[in-house]
């Protein structure tokens, strides 16, 4: 069994190898370049987008998120505040 096993593994190796390498080259045909996305990129930049806000200015609204629970859990259960930061 293992003299069988020592012949047909480089055979399936090798099988494998060769399927490996035409899948390598189906996906290099059906991907995009760099310089397609780059172009593509330096298209899409808009000026006039507007800039996302500081971390300063949404730190007081993180910190006073507070979270419902139902009443039905009633009063044993202490749920803590979560604080972001």
């Amino acid at each position: 069994m293992h003299g069988l096993a020592v012949l047909l593994f480089p055979a399936v190796l090798m099988l494998f190898a060769l399927a490996m390498e035409r899948m390598e080259n189906g996906v290099d045909q059906n991907s995009v370049h760099r310089e397609e996305v780059e172009e593509f990129l330096a298209g899409a930049a808009t000026p006039d987008a507007l800039p996302t806000p500081a971390d300063d200015e949404l730190a007081g609204r993180r910190d006073t998120i507070e979270f419902d629970v139902p009443s039905s859990f009633g009063h044993a259960v202490e749920v803590p505040v979560h604080r972001a930061g």
